[in-house]
């Protein structure tokens, strides 16, 4: 068969002609060519190392050449007479003896956390909270401290009807402690933690409660110290109030 292929009246290839292949090329096969991507087979270990031979022209009696290993000896045991050297002061214990184990008592999550675990006051929260709303009434508007008052029932009817988290309860003590304190700043950090880690509890509500350290930080020190006391000097009293003189 013949390497190319030219029709007759035709004996020169045009510039859009195909290429011609030759068939006799792909025939022949050249010498097989070794591939380096396999890998070599471990040998086997027959249980038994070969010792180092010396080479034909080293001396038999000599000692070994360097770069040779010499074949491991026997050590011999010590003489009879001559004791062991003694171990160390600080060491493993004489065989057939049994160490005692160290015992260490349980631990008792109530006893570490002492009066953290105790369930929080759910009074003295809603004390805190409605006593900074009944002091923030004198400046802010009746529809604010309305609508911060609907927040603040939300938070103790979840409270009482115990959808709310013991973690929720506790930093809603630590923040109603703040807050009477006066640390506006640990009151919001406070606010803010639990919208990060429990914001599906205290969506409805923490609005409210967020409303109520913003307005108490505008506050007077008259009406501050009155949210810091409960009871006031008006309050100790058992007489009530006089009514106001009527207008002539």
């Amino acid at each position: 068969m013949e390497d190319t292929y030219v029709k007759p009246g035709n004996q020169e290839r045009g510039w859009n002609d195909p290429p011609q292949f030759s068939y006799a090329l792909q025939m022949a096969r050249g010498p097989p060519k070794n591939h380096l991507n396999k890998r070599v087979a471990a040998p086997v270990d027959s249980g038994a190392g070969v010792l180092p031979t010396t080479p034909p022209s080293a001396d038999p009696l000599g000692p070994p050449p360097c770069g040779i290993a010499q074949p491991p000896s026997s050590i011999a045991p010590p003489p009879r007479g001559i004791a062991p050297p003694p171990l160390s002061s600080v060491g493993f214990p004489p065989a057939g003896v049994a160490t005692p184990l160290p015992q260490h008592e349980p631990m008792n999550p109530q006893k570490e956390t002492g009066v953290s675990q105790s369930e929080p006051n759910l009074e003295l929260v809603m004390s805190v909270l409605n006593r900074a709303l009944q002091a923030c009434r004198v400046s802010v508007t009746d529809y604010v401290c309305n609508e911060v008052e609907k927040r603040l029932r939300l938070l103790e009817d979840s409270w009482r009807s115990g959808k709310l988290s013991f973690p929720v309860k506790r930093r809603m003590e630590v923040l109603a402690r703040e807050l009477q304190m006066g640390n506006w700043s640990s009151a919001d950090e406070v606010h803010r933690s639990l919208m990060v880690d429990h914001v599906t509890e205290v969506s409805q509500w923490m609005v409210g409660v967020k409303r109520l350290i913003a307005e108490v930080q505008n506050l007077s020190p008259e009406l501050l110290e009155t949210l810091k006391n409960p009871t006031g000097p008006d309050q100790d009293s058992g007489e009530p109030a006089p009514d106001p003189s009527p207008l002539s």
